[in-house]
């Protein structure tokens, strides 16, 4: 991770730390990149090392990250560190990104942004809950250590404990309750019959990934790919069969048989024959394409 950090963190990276309002409103003046620039800096990068090239593609899809990162605020982390861990993952999906295989790569970053967020929620979800504010925090990592037997506070003892530490009375009975709990499992146990059990398990704030910018982004980059595809597919033949094609399937008026037959001075069998040889060849340049992109 430190590798990745050194490799491709350009200096002026901006940091998501204090107003958060101003880090967005300063991410967004860098803009979006056209399909071609970004796989001329992908390429840049990826034989030539141009941090420059990775820094460009870094910033460009800062705004990203963060829209992915607000999915995880049910978890009471702080967003600057949700941001900043999503762009990290930010960063090495930059570093993987193969320009030729396909795909823009918004899509492509997006799991790993996912991946280094559920990490961070995953190590700090348990001790943010247990303690929020920094009297808490304090008490969180000096409690334990003051307590001298496993039972629970005296008044004396917890009054004591208060004054050495800085905190109130309530604020010390508040934390012991707290370290007294249990963790509980990511998802609840699948033979719980309740609905108490998954309503309070870490899953639950998870993201609603189906309202997510990440994956509406990463759908209409599919479309796009698809029409893309299409559109290779019919230059590909020639131009009877690309007008006949057009003519019956594209257009909002499509044409019969009979029209197209009449138009093009041949009969309706040979207007039928030449609609069913393009259509299986634009199947297959289609599947052709998809191959090399699986590929």
């Amino acid at each position: 991770m430190t590798k990745d950090k050194e490799e491709l963190n350009p200096s002026n990276l901006p940091a998501p730390v204090g107003n958060i309002d101003a880090y967005v409103k300063a991410i967004n003046k860098f803009p979006m990149l056209e399909e071609e620039d970004e796989r001329t800096l992908a390429k840049r990068l990826r034989d030539y090392g141009d941090l420059d090239a990775a820094r460009k593609l870094v910033l460009s899809h800062l705004r990203l990250v963060v829209s992915i990162a607000r999915g995880y605020l049910g978890y009471g982390l702080p967003i600057s560190d949700l941001i900043q861990e999503g762009n990290i993952g930010l960063m090495k999906a930059v570093k993987h990104f193969d320009p030729d295989v396909g795909g823009r790569l918004a899509a492509f970053a997006v799991h790993w942004i996912k991946a280094e967020i559920h990490d961070y929620v995953i190590k700090n979800w348990r001790v943010v809950k247990v303690a929020t504010t920094k009297a808490q925090r304090k008490l969180f990592f000096k409690l334990r250590q003051n307590k001298q037997r496993l039972g629970w506070f005296s008044d004396s003892e917890r009054n004591k404990v208060a004054d050495d530490l800085g905190v109130s009375a309530d604020d010390v009975a508040e934390m012991e309750t707290r370290l007294a709990g249990q963790d509980i499992g990511f998802d609840a146990d699948s033979d719980d019959d309740s609905d108490k059990g998954s309503s309070f398990s870490p899953s639950a704030y998870l993201e609603d990934e189906n309202s997510n910018f990440a994956n509406t982004f990463e759908n209409i980059d599919y479309e796009n790919y698809e029409l893309s595809s299409l559109r290779k597919a019919l230059d590909s033949l020639d131009e009877r069969s690309r007008y006949i094609v057009q003519r019956r399937w594209l257009d909002e008026n499509k044409a019969t048989l009979q029209e197209l037959s009449e138009k093009l001075n041949v009969s309706i069998e040979r207007v039928r024959q030449i609609e069913n040889q393009a259509l299986k060849k634009i199947k297959s340049n289609i599947l052709a394409d998809k191959n090399i992109i699986d590929v």
